[in-house]
């Protein structure tokens, strides 16, 4: 326990039911815990920093906070918090966050519980753009067969093709990995330079079968946080690139005009750009341009920015684009991952051990 002899409360404040299985198993596995569930589904969380609806007591009295978007209004409010579990990938939400801030309460993600739907997302959009599905849903909505001269005639498949999957976290170990037995090429973009065995190896939470836990599928591994080193990477002979880092301060606005001009080749090798990160690593106006321009061939946006996505904005009216409200992570499996996650974390800080997932307040991830 993180307080002495303080028994662990764990509150959860979450936008969905209480999960009541997954946490009866939960104090099953952990007998003194002590549980309270707030279900904020109808209250809107996510611009405010405080949850006035909480009473003081329930804050004073928490040790251990799971959460996405209620934090507590002041550190002095949560005097014993001990760890604050994130159920999102990113921990960008807490950034503003006097516990982020004004304290070292560690805390940690949910990384790793996305990647098998998030991957299957990123394939399922991009094979419809790459083999015209649209116009085909569009012809069995008529109850038209179609002729031989529609476009959904011109596949070309993934074979061959290269993939550059910008930030190989868990999210994108899992494209690359599925991109892989496609018979696609990966390249691998991260913040820091992996050139060793171990420092390719995911040492955080994996869904069992899926990922590249020992960082073998990449065929180059590409790395910084400079744009000459973005760029670079860009200029690889991308067929596809596959956004997956997290927004921090270094990757916001992180592809532009440049970079969206490099990937492409000016036109001569137009590549579709894919993001389920967040909307603000790509410049809005700078994608809308360069599929006009021809750079990019098209793009599939699970995340926009800003969001939700206006009604006027040229983004919806694009036919070479895929939007959807920000919902490739979603799955039947979310919840009781996170709360795996959490319990792993648990038990790792019941024996003394060192966590999972935990976030690096100096980078943000």
């Amino acid at each position: 326990m993180g307080g002495g002899e303080l028994k662990d409360h764990l509150l959860c404040v979450l936008p969905f039911p209480e999960p009541t299985a997954i946490l009866s198993a939960l104090r099953t596995r952990f007998p003194d815990l002590e549980v309270t569930y707030l279900d904020v589904s109808s209250s809107d969380t996510s611009t405010t920093s405080t949850a006035p609806h909480i009473p003081t007591h329930l804050w004073s009295r928490t040790t251990l906070l799971c959460t996405i978007t209620t934090f507590p209004p002041s550190v002095s409010s949560v005097p014993n918090l001990d760890l604050v579990h994130l159920i999102s990938a990113g921990a960008n939400q807490i950034f503003d966050k006097p516990i982020w801030k004004d304290s070292d309460v560690t805390i940690t993600t949910s990384s790793g519980i996305h990647g098998p739907q998030i991957a299957e997302w990123v394939v399922m959009t991009g094979l419809v753009a790459s083999h015209g599905y649209r116009e085909l849903y569009e012809l069995q909505k008529r109850r038209v067969w179609g002729d031989r001269n529609g476009e959904y005639r011109k596949v070309s498949d993934r074979v061959g093709k290269r993939v550059g999957v910008l930030g190989y976290g868990s999210i994108g170990r899992q494209v690359g990995r599925v991109a892989k037995a496609m018979g696609m090429e990966v390249l691998a973009y991260t913040a820091g330079e992996k050139d060793t065995r171990e420092k390719k190896r995911d040492r955080g939470w994996v869904v069992p079968g899926t990922g590249d836990r020992e960082g073998t599928v990449p065929v180059e591994w590409w790395s910084g946080l400079d744009k000459a080193s973005l760029q670079e990477f860009l200029k690889q002979d991308l067929d596809w690139l596959v956004v997956c880092v997290p927004l921090t301060e270094q990757t916001r606005g992180f592809l532009g005009e440049d970079e969206f001009r490099i990937l492409g080749d000016g036109g001569e090798r137009p590549a579709y750009v894919t993001n389920i990160a967040r909307g603000p690593i790509l410049q809005t106006d700078a994608l809308i341009e360069a599929i006009k321009k021809g750079w990019v061939s098209g793009a599939a946006l699970d995340v926009t920015d800003p969001e939700p996505l206006p009604r006027e904005s040229e983004l919806w009216g694009m036919k070479e684009v895929i939007l959807t409200p920000h919902v490739s992570g979603s799955g039947e499996a979310y919840v009781g991952r996170t709360f795996e996650v959490l319990g792993e974390n648990l038990e790792r800080r019941r024996r003394g051990e060192g966590l999972i997932n935990v976030v690096e307040r100096g980078r943000g991830y």
